[in-house]
């Protein structure tokens, strides 16, 4: 795999409130973090642009919601934020698209000539599969690093219920499959950085 020298890694939704069990249930993938925080490492001290997206619910009861210490990024991506010779952006939202947030993330990547992604993050299934749609129907080389990525069981219609590693298996080969784009390992990214 060719990784361009300005392709944008997007981190998306890595924050404090994912950390409550209670409201999110289980989760899958314990060595997302570690993959994430890799990732980021690498794209930095490589001098390519890193995007941190950060989700500001409007629920009421969400951990996510402004002012709430689950709004802050985990403690290993604000370290690291600011850091690395690349360009980076700080983007907020409150869906789940990262192409509909503050600052408009396509213009930024446009203006600066970016035309591949590696979209990392939490959920999975939800603001990471989103992001990935998106930036493929946009006709951006988008590339998902599964094993950088989690999500938690989720109860659906009719009483079914899907437990978090089926639902990244369904997001995996939906986004594979469908063309929307490449999932890979983040070992195959790194090395492909370098």
């Amino acid at each position: 795999m060719e990784i361009a020298e300005n392709a944008a890694l997007i981190v998306v939704d890595v924050q404090e409130g994912f950390e409550e069990e209670a409201y999110w249930g289980p989760r899958n993938n314990p060595e997302a973090d570690r993959n994430i925080a890799g990732l980021i490492d690498a794209w930095q001290s490589s001098g390519r642009p890193v995007v941190f997206v950060r989700h500001d619910s409007p629920k009421p009861d969400s951990p996510l919601r402004v002012g709430q210490p689950g709004n802050s990024f985990k403690g290993y991506v604000e370290e690291r934020r600011g850091k690395g010779d690349g360009p980076g952006l700080l983007l907020t939202k409150s869906v789940n698209s990262a192409f509909y947030g503050t600052p408009d993330l396509k213009e930024w990547l446009d203006r600066n000539g970016i035309r591949q992604l590696v979209v990392a993050g939490i959920q999975t299934n939800m603001c990471v599969e989103t992001t990935a749609r998106m930036g493929g129907n946009l006709g951006y080389e988008v590339f998902v690093p599964l094993d950088a990525t989690h999500t938690f069981d989720l109860a659906g219609p009719w009483g079914w219920t899907l437990g978090a590693d089926e639902l990244a298996r369904a997001t995996a080969v939906s986004l594979h499959g469908g063309g929307f784009a490449k999932v890979v390992s983040s070992a195959e990214l790194i090395a492909a950085a370098e």
